[in-house]
């Protein structure tokens, strides 16, 4: 959509002001330049202007209670004047551009260019042609029509290349486009409440309008700019657009504006909404960056593509869905970046995943071996032919005859790169990708949905999940069990009439005007189901629990409406309590208070008694409540919620903003014990990640007790075990040292046996979730996965390897740390992610072994043959086609096997251990040496066997032979059956098992068959293939079938024999970060430069990738040249790392993450059990 796009819609917006300016008070201009106003500025703007936001409210023709009438004709208008809510995305890449960009790929240049020379020279016939002193010692006869037919083989090259890149941009193309579906369904399950007609609704962001009155609380992302009306404690984080990590407070006399892209951190209100789109603050800026800017297009060709979440900053997806620019903005974590930050967050966590970092190592090494075989090949034929002809020949180099020479040379050169190109993996970044891309759609079922993909793969080698309670371990159903009232403890919902009226009245007020007003429960949708709880599931237990008393809040709250509240403290997770003060009708002041129990209970003085009288309420009755009411309650695994009230004079007014003052001298109505039941299959969900060497580890607000028993009842902890629960308090006493700064080595101390962390506020979270991911306690790095839910759980999302959000409670904020967001909000969905993620690396694994067997026997068939018949017997045209097969076909067939169960019974690899593990190479070697021993008999022996003329030492241009059509045809049915083999890569006996369940499998091993048998039979001259006769094609399948009888022979050699075996694609530790990605943490680049500087990276990264693979290095095992270019690398990790760790917990610390290894030591059994329960 370009700038252009961007332009027009001003230039027709401010074509519709002049036209319909009147229609409304204000115009588009006017309300977007009192946008840009802040604080004083604004209010004196808006009162010299407008008089107060009411008027702006009449000029906008909307009610500030009522809302906007909602019709169509009326909301179509507005969209007219003022604009949509929406930020028109970026245009994906065209086909064509991605066909560009594949190819760009070195090997491909390398083959167009030779088959472009091959073409040249076959169509250039010399004079000296005919001239029999040219013919080299293999000159035999050459009829006319062959000599014609020498374009076939350049063209057929150029053919295949073109497969290659049509796949490869295919692929990337439809990568593209699932992404972007992906964000328009996030997006259009964006949704906002606003006002219309009186009417509560809520609406897709999208459809937001000037003038909608939108009601916004505690967790929203602001989705457009607006005023404030009316609210209370509206505490708003800027950080997304100032910088300023401090909370705005806001208020209608002292800084009204609200700004979209921006989160509510506390309290809640309504707003009039005044700008939308392109012409919000956000939008504003996005129109800055050239959501669609054609000048950075030039810059980042390269690249976008490279980086899906990058992509995302600018594709808001589908045009209809204007969400998308809010949507997009990364999160700020508490501290705040700046608005720079805005690219960097969205730039991935620069980590890279365990599995990118192998398979760049495994790419690189393998890369260098091909060029080494391939230049030596073309070598050796070099010098063969000369010596040949020169020397041993003594033929006299004739002028004429140079283009015959040049022919010849050119042929070597083709055969040499032919071997390059088998020897390079290129199907690995498609099969990476097809796993991925096949996983998350996959995954989508299963209820994740994956925000980035590479969250997909580290989650199969998580080794930590902190996960919170409420909702994810539980249920999120809250009901009142039992209740402590007038001095008795109830173990059931008492009975109405036990309860004197006085004290029954103020517990009713108490609940039902003390919680937010958007909280209700609703009767059953379904006969005979549970009523429906509507917003914070707390207060509806309470609200539930005055239902259950037979009682009813409505009344109240329609005699009390939320506009008549005097002041309220919202709930925050400092205070841990909520209070609201009302004026009553003598104008003295009631403050209504709830909260966790042993918060509010030490602020009261006073409590209830049966007879509905206050009483002296002493600390020692406190602590007698505490041992007689809370902690029995608290055992049951209830978490117990204080209510409370006081009674202020009308005068003197009391000073509300001195909190500490105002929470105090409080007397408690009752205790009531609430139940979160665990959902009944998180027990059996747990079990399996225990199984799989994973620790779960609770990190909630609740009582410890709570927590303890909850634990418990999902089988987080198990009573003999030693382990720890400790609360939040205790936790940061024994993480601190004597300054108060946090330590690692306390942290290592505690970390391990933590299983329960209570009463913990979000930055405890985000500190323990750091303390895991930097510890150097065991030999491998741990990977953590945290789950959150609120606003607060923002920063841990966003330090944690994976972050899994919740779907339905989950507030904007979360889901937009989050890496998966969790659609159905349950725990045993993390299980499922966790085997998906194996699953990606064992496909992965499979599709290497597979691969690397083709390559290893295809570039030393290539190799010997050209060595010592001059000509390899496989030709460049059915390499690529072998190369086709393996890569695309192979990358597909093998990338799509469902996981199965059995995933779950194995410990985390982790980082050090390496892609191709011992049984894998013992695989690879002992499959190649069966190709092998059977191609060479067949090039050697092959002809007598068979009957046939030989292939070998044929002319330039002769017709193809049986023998050499032979050796290709056996050559791919062996790779046909190999593929099944290596399906299987731990060793198991049955290959076959579940192929079924695999359709894809089926389908693409029978397709290359029925493509095997048309090469062969009709292939003809392009492909070098003479027609075979049906033996000699049952030959070539026994041949094939004899793979699978060998796979079983292979099986039963114990690996552990073979200790000579290298593995290979091991990630050693300092080895996960690209140089240029740390530098481009360390300085502070505004959003242009930072685009022009990607482009550059990606132009050397180029340049590099080409350089290592040119830099013949011998040492293709240890790969020291690389270790050493790393070594340079870690010395600026460990510079930056410090300095990132400050500014912003967004920012992966690097050095300390590398270094630390992973899994956990067993737990000390010898120990006594332990309680961290001081």
């Amino acid at each position: 959509m370009g700038d252009m796009t961007n332009s027009d819609f001003y230039s027709k917006n401010q074509r519709n002001e002049s036209s319909h300016g009147g229609e409304f008070g204000c115009t588009m201009e006017e309300l977007r330049s009192l946008m840009e106003l802040r604080g004083t500025e604004a209010v004196v703007k808006i009162k010299e202007t407008y008089g107060d936001t009411e008027a702006i409210c009449r000029r906008l023709k909307t009610s500030p209670v009522e809302g906007l009438p909602g019709t169509a004709p009326d909301l179509e208008k507005r969209k007219q004047i003022f604009g949509q809510n929406f930020i028109p995305p970026k245009k994906p890449k065209t086909f064509l551009q991605l066909v560009w960009e594949a190819l760009q790929d070195v090997t491909l240049i390398i083959l167009e260019i030779a088959a472009i020379i091959s073409l040249g020279l076959s169509f250039y016939h010399p004079p000296g042609e005919s001239n029999e002193g040219c013919a080299t010692a293999q000159g035999g006869a050459e009829d006319e029509g062959e000599a014609e037919a020498g374009w076939i083989e350049g063209a057929a090259i150029l053919l295949s290349v073109i497969c290659v890149v049509l796949v490869t941009a295919f692929n990337d193309w439809s990568k593209e486009k699932q992404f972007r579906g992906l964000q328009s369904r996030i997006e259009q399950e964006q949704k906002f409440t606003v006002v219309r007609a009186g009417q509560v609704v809520q609406i897709p962001v999208a459809e937001i309008v000037v003038g909608d009155i939108a009601q916004i609380k505690y967790g929203d992302l602001l989705p457009a700019d607006g005023l404030f009306i009316q609210g209370n404690d509206l505490k708003i984080d800027e950080s997304s657009l100032t910088g300023e990590s401090d909370q705005v407070r806001k208020s209608v006399d002292k800084d009204p504006m609200l700004l979209s892209g921006t989160h509510v951190m506390e309290g809640s209100g309504r707003m009039v909404v005044t700008a939308v789109g392109v012409n919000s603050q956000t939008g504003i800026i996005f129109t800055l960056l050239g959501a669609g800017g054609e000048e950075e297009e030039k810059k980042d060709k390269k690249g976008k593509m490279q980086d899906g979440n990058v992509d995302s900053s600018q594709s808001k997806a589908k045009q209809q869905d204007g969400a998308a620019a809010m949507e997009m903005q990364p999160l700020k974590s508490a501290e705040g970046g700046d608005a720079d930050d805005k690219k960097k967050a969205n730039m991935h966590k620069k980590e890279k995943s365990v599995l990118q970092g192998k398979l760049t190592k495994l790419a690189v090494q393998i890369g260098k071996a091909g060029l080494v075989m391939s230049a030596i090949t073309v070598i050796i034929l070099v010098l063969y032919f000369t010596v040949d002809t020169f020397v041993v020949n003594k033929k006299p180099w004739l002028p004429e005859c140079t283009p015959v020479y040049v022919q010849y040379f050119v042929k070597f050169f083709i055969i040499g790169v032919t071997v390059l190109v088998v020897a390079v993996p290129e199907g690995l970044p498609l099969a990476v990708t097809i796993s991925l891309a096949y996983s998350v759609k996959k995954m989508m079922k299963d209820n994740n949905l994956v925000r980035h993909l590479d969250a997909c793969e580290t989650m199969g080698n998580a080794t930590a999940i902190c996960s919170d309670k409420t909702g994810t371990l539980t249920t999120n159903r809250m009901t009142v069990v039992q209740a402590y009232v007038g001095d008795v403890h109830y173990k059931e919902i008492p009975d109405p009439s036990s309860i004197n009226a006085k004290t029954m009245e103020l517990l009713v007020n108490a609940i039902a005007i003390n919680s937010a007003y958007t909280t209700k429960i609703l009767p059953p949708e379904k006969e005979g189901a549970l009523p429906r709880q509507v917003g914070n599931k707390t207060e509806c237990g309470l609200l539930g629990f005055v239902l259950d008393l037979k009682q009813d809040y409505e009344p109240v709250r329609s005699q009390m409406p939320e506009e008549k509240l005097y002041k309220v403290y919202t709930f925050n997770s400092v205070r841990k309590s909520m209070s609201t003060v009302i004026k009553m009708p003598d104008e003295s002041f009631r403050m209504y208070s709830k909260g966790a129990s042993e918060i509010v209970l030490k602020k009261c003085c006073k409590i209830l008694s049966g007879a509905g009288e206050p009483r002296v309420f002493r600390p020692r009755d406190r602590d007698e409540m505490v041992k007689k009411v809370i902690e029995p309650m608290a055992c049951d695994g209830l978490r117990t919620i204080c209510v409370a009230y006081r009674d202020f004079p009308s005068s003197p007014e009391p000073d509300w903003d001195n909190e500490n003052d105002i929470l105090n001298d409080l007397t408690c109505i009752c205790v009531v014990g609430i139940e979160d039941p665990v959902r009944p299959e998180v027990p059996e969900a747990i079990r399996k990640c225990q199984r799989a060497g994973i620790t779960v580890r609770m990190v909630t607000g609740d009582n410890i007790n709570t927590a303890r028993a909850i634990a418990i009842k999902c089988g987080i902890i198990h009573p003999g075990e030693d382990f720890l629960c400790l609360e939040g308090k205790e936790f940061n006493r024994r993480i601190r040292n004597e300054k108060g700064e946090i330590e690692q080595e306390r942290i290592d101390k505690i970390w391990p046996k933590l299983r329960v962390l209570a009463r913990s506020s979000p930055t405890d979270k985000h500190t323990l979730v750091k303390g895991i991911i930097d510890s150097t306690h065991t030999e491998q790095r741990q990977v953590v996965a945290v789950t959150g839910d609120g606003t607060n759980d923002g920063p841990a999302l966003k330090k944690a390897d994976v972050g899994f959000a919740m779907g339905i409670a989950g507030t904007d904020v979360a889901k937009e740390a989050s890496d998966i967001i969790l659609t159905d909000d349950n725990f045993s969905s993390i299980v499922k992610a966790v085997m998906w993620g194996r699953n990606v690396y064992d496909s992965i694994s499979k599709f290497l072994q597979f691969q690397l067997t083709v390559n290893v026997v295809a570039v030393i068939v290539a190799f010997t043959g050209a060595c010592i018949t001059q000509d390899s017997p496989l030709k460049a045209v059915q390499m690529l086609w072998v190369n086709l097969i393996m890569d695309t076909f192979a990358s597909l067939a093998l990338a799509t096997e469902p996981p199965t169960e059995t995933l779950l019974l194995r410990k985390p690899y982790g980082r050090n251990k390496p892609l191709i593990s011992r049984t894998m190479m013992k695989n690879i070697l002992g499959h190649a040496v069966y190709q092998l021993t059977l191609i060479f008999t067949l090039l050697f022996v092959g002809e007598k066997m068979f009957q046939i003329d030989s292939g070998r030492n044929a002319p330039l241009h002769s017709p193809p032979s049986e023998h050499y059509t032979i050796i290709f045809n056996t050559f791919v049915m062996m790779q046909l059956f190999n593929e099944i083999n290596a399906r299987k890569i731990h060793g198991e006996r049955n290959v076959f098992d579940g192929i079924f369940r695999n359709p894809i499998f089926c389908t693409i091993v029978l397709g290359t068959f029925a493509i095997q048998i048309v090469i062969v039979q009709f292939g003809g001259k392009p492909f070098s293939c003479s027609p075979l006769q049906l033996d000699q094609w049952m030959w070539c399948i026994f041949i094939g079938l004899g793979e699978l009888v060998w796979g079983q022979v292979i099986a039963t050699i114990p690996t552990s024999r073979l200790k000579f075996l290298k593995e290979a694609g091991r990630l050693t530790q300092k080895e996960e970060i690209p140089e240029e990605e740390l530098n481009e943490d360390v300085e502070e680049i505004d959003h242009a430069e930072r685009e022009l500087r990607r482009g550059q990276i990606l132009w050397f990264r180029g340049l590099n990738r080409i350089q290592t693979q040119i830099e013949v290095v011998n040492t293709f095992k240890s790969g020291a040249s690389f270790q050493g270019a790393l070594r340079r690398q870690s010395s600026v990790t460990s510079q930056s790392q410090d300095v990132a760790n400050l500014s912003s917990p967004s920012r992966v610390s690097l050095s300390n993450a590398l270094s630390s290894p992973t899994s956990l030591p067993p737990a000390a059994a010898g120990h006594p059990r332990r309680e961290g329960v001081p």
